[in-house]
């Protein structure tokens, strides 16, 4: 198994914007056959609003798979110019 975490910090006033990109792929990605967990969370403090997702892949095949369809190349052109800083990924 392949676990990603991913954390997502939109510049103010894209938050809508990127809550909408991040939403878009949740669908998708759930109904990819390597995927396990597709989960998007929207946490809100006083830095503001983050959004996190917790992915897991049967296997590293599986996540290339993932990086390789249309919806995850289309998520990754749009969502960079909405962001405060680079995506962190662990």
């Amino acid at each position: 198994m392949i676990t990603v975490f991913a954390s997502f910090y939109p510049k103010k006033n894209e938050e809508l914007k990127v809550k909408e990109i991040l939403t878009g792929m949740v669908q998708p990605t759930r109904e990819e056959q390597g995927n396990k967990v597709y989960d998007l969370y929207d946490m809100k403090n006083e830095n503001g609003e983050s959004f996190h997702l917790f992915e897991i892949y049967i296997d590293q095949n599986a996540l290339e798979f993932h990086r390789g369809t249309e919806h995850y190349k289309n998520y990754r052109k749009n969502i960079l110019d909405h962001l405060e800083k680079p995506i962190e990924v662990k």
